[in-house]
């Protein structure tokens, strides 16, 4: 089959484009921006086709399937209309492909994307796992029987998904645009979750906790009524080591080289998978402890005293997170947080979050808030000013004057967003080099 994906360079739809070749169909696309995209990776080795005219020929017998963020009145969604092309919406596809595998749906305001990572990583290296992971890494094979399906809630996406297995991280108010309060997150979740024959959910998480669920749940974390617990944890400047217990009986030791409880966490969820899936435990420490962190998740580049993170925080709880890894790497370095808002209405509804998060390094700058499905206009007065304005010694920062960050010379500087704040971090690091030279 022909598949034309709009908006080809977005990170869901990267992964799609990719699995959708690996299963041997014929793949091209179209997308707006020019400029090289870290999601672009997986597209270019197979050789996929990105166009960025609306004047190329499309086969009257092309599937399309497009990113949200292209309107109705968009150049090439209004050609593909008059052309007649059959179209089918980005999460019907994804659902109709989870229907065609064992899928191990992973769900949660924070932490998909590691743990999809994960487990992949873990199962393809043992019995063999397909996977379509946010950061634009997608892949498939007809062979496996598994496929790890990053699942998120923006509007309501991953109730189109079949799951066998359901996972959920955690829970927060998010995707302000989509949903009116945390309730009505918490029932779409269940929703989700009751999708799944086994549920492996994070105990710890209070909102997780209040789901309705009907079928069989494992919680896991750190609590003691937990069906799978971390104990005897030891966060070091070399990563984190814990025991795990199953049902209150002692399963093993595993040792990662990530950072923060958050992380330990995903592990848990990750153990509790591949222990059901009939990995040996042996197996699973080992591919953990030889676990990568999945794109644009705590990427470190060092130059001289200086370490640049580039992280996808976006969430007030990401951000803290990222900040409280960084102090366990780097107990002897100033932390410096470097903050792109996305969206209006997430910066509205958690703004006194985002503060609180802020605050906790030692130096914060912001930037203007960045927004491509929103209108300035629809939000008043909401802009990056209030959260510089209550943070202490924090300050506004762009590419034009990234120069101020060379102050700070030896320091881990971390970049969060889950926009293009890639931008601004390699000017940084471009003034690095030429500094060191």
């Amino acid at each position: 089959m022909k598949y034309y994906c709009i908006g080809i360079k977005g990170s869901g739809m990267a992964t799609l484009a990719e699995i959708l070749y690996d299963l041997g169909n014929e793949v091209s696309g179209y997308d707006d921006y020019k400029d090289y995209k870290f999601t672009q990776e997986g597209i270019d080795k197979r050789g996929i086709k990105i166009y960025y005219d609306t004047n190329h020929e499309l086969d009257s017998d092309t599937i399309v399937t497009y990113s949200k963020a292209f309107s109705m009145e968009h150049p090439e969604i209004k050609r593909i209309h008059e052309l007649g092309l059959k179209v089918i919406e980005y999460n019907e596809l994804l659902g109709k492909l989870s229907s065609e595998f064992k899928t191990i749906g992973v769900s949660g305001t924070h932490g998909k994307t590691t743990t999809s990572t994960m487990i992949s990583h873990v199962l393809g290296n043992t019995k063999g796992c397909n996977y379509f992971i946010g950061d634009g890494s997608g892949f498939a094979d007809r062979k496996n029987e598994l496929f790890t399906l990053e699942s998120c809630e923006f509007n309501r996406h991953f109730l189109s998904y079949h799951p066998h297995y359901a996972i959920v991280t955690n829970i927060e108010l998010e995707h302000t645009e989509c949903y009116k309060d945390i309730n009505e997150i918490i029932d779409t979740f269940s929703s989700f979750a009751n999708k799944a024959k086994i549920v492996v959910a994070c105990g710890d998480d209070l909102n997780v906790r209040k789901m309705n669920v009907n079928n069989r749940i494992i919680y896991y974390g750190f609590n003691d009524d937990n069906d799978v617990i971390a104990k005897n944890v030891k966060l070091t400047k070399d990563g984190s080591s814990f025991d795990v217990y199953i049902d209150g009986n002692l399963y093993g030791h595993f040792d990662i080289p990530l950072f923060g409880d958050h992380m330990i966490l995903n592990a848990l969820a990750c153990i509790t998978i591949c222990d059901m899936e009939g990995v040996k435990k042996e197996d699973i420490h080992d591919l953990l402890k030889s676990f990568k962190n999945a794109k644009r998740r705590f990427k470190e580049h060092t130059f001289g005293n200086v370490v640049t993170i580039d992280d996808y925080a976006h969430h007030p709880t990401e951000i803290k997170v990222t900040i409280e890894s960084a102090r366990q790497k780097y107990p002897k370095k100033e932390i410096v947080a470097v903050f792109l808002p996305n969206t209006y209405s997430r910066t509205k509804a958690l703004m006194k979050d985002f503060i609180d998060a802020l605050k906790t390094a030692d130096k914060a700058y912001v930037m203007d808030i960045h927004c491509d499905r929103e209108r300035k206009e629809d939000y008043p007065g909401v802009t990056s000013d209030e959260i510089i304005n209550n943070v202490p010694n924090a300050e506004k920062i762009s590419i034009e004057t990234v120069q101020k960050l060379l102050k700070h010379e030896n320091a881990a500087i971390c970049f969060m967003s889950c926009t293009n704040i890639y931008e601004i971090l390699e000017e940084f690091e471009a003034l690095l080099k030429n500094k060191n030279k």
